[in-house]
């Protein structure tokens, strides 16, 4: 029997009937259920699905796979939970564009029936590890898309003085700067004018914000550095976000970032890549005339 945790997005009233096909799905195969406590309390509520065997209230649980339905940030939440249990993620998106859960509502029932029959396989995704002096244990500290720093919403840009390894790169006068894992380099960064990089890569990119100087351009680094970094600021604070998740500092704090010591396993159907996504999700190749 296979296990299944299932995370979702608490915004799927037009999806009802996607949502219902997933479980019923999963019921015909005999799939053991574990849902997330929230997501499972509006499923209750929105859909009147009551087909829960356990429900996920903490990180202490085992399973198979890992199941998120909704769009990249659901996905993110998602492996936060799964952390460094080594268990296999699979994205069913129901969001917009969906880079990291790119199996369509439309799709579930082959996707389902691939997963079963053993036809996938796994990408390893890097993570980024974040270190701040002063802050420990107080925020979440790996992140499978990126770590910005950031000015904050009415301030004037700030300076951002960065070290790899012990060499001293450069100072950003900027209002911020991404670094992101290559998994990332199609979320945030992509925005700024980051390159895209191939999601297995061994890499990370450091892309400014809005540059005070115009020969400022994003940066690719092997991913076997260390990255100091330290930032002054006006206002006496700044934001730091990791994947979405924002916490306020001062300048005293120094963020130290580097490779994670585990991975996210991510679960890709054969018969579809990475580049498959790429031409999907943004439009490479479509001729405008037609």
């Amino acid at each position: 029997m296979i296990k299944i945790a299932i995370f979702g997005c608490c915004n799927q009233i037009n999806n009802a009937k996607h949502i219902k096909q997933l479980f019923n799905l999963l019921k015909e195969k005999n799939a053991n259920i574990l849902i997330e406590k929230e997501f499972c309390d509006y499923l209750y509520n929105k859909f009147q699905l009551d087909i829960i065997e356990n429900v996920i209230v903490d990180k202490n649980f085992e399973a198979d796979f890992a199941l998120s339905i909704g769009g990249d940030g659901t996905f993110l939440r998602a492996a936060r939970f799964v952390a460094d249990k080594n268990i296999p993620m699979i994205g069913i998106n129901s969001g917009r564009l969906g880079f990291l859960a790119d199996i369509s509502l439309d799709g579930i029932a082959g996707a389902l029936e691939k997963l079963w029959n053993k036809d996938y396989y796994i990408e390893e995704r890097s993570l980024l590890e974040m270190h701040i002096n002063g802050f420990e244990n107080k925020y979440i500290k790996y992140g499978l898309n990126e770590i910005a720093i950031l000015k904050q919403y009415n301030s004037s840009m700030i300076t951002i003085h960065i070290d790899i390894d012990s060499n001293y790169l450069n100072t950003y006068e900027a209002d911020g700067l991404i670094i992101s894992t290559p998994t990332g380099s199609t979320a945030y960064s992509l925005s700024v004018g980051g390159p895209i990089i191939e999601p297995t890569s061994r890499n990370v990119v450091i892309s400014p914000v809005a540059p005070h100087s115009l020969t400022t351009r994003p940066l690719v680094i092997s991913d076997k550095y260390l990255l100091r970094i330290k930032v002054e600021s006006r206002s006496e604070s700044f934001q730091v976000s990791i994947d979405g998740n924002s916490y306020t500092l001062k300048p005293e704090n120094t963020i130290l970032v580097k490779k994670a010591p585990y991975k996210i396993n991510v679960v890709k159907l054969n018969g579809h890549t990475f580049y498959d996504t790429l031409r999907d999700k943004l439009m490479w190749g479509v001729d405008k005339r037609f």
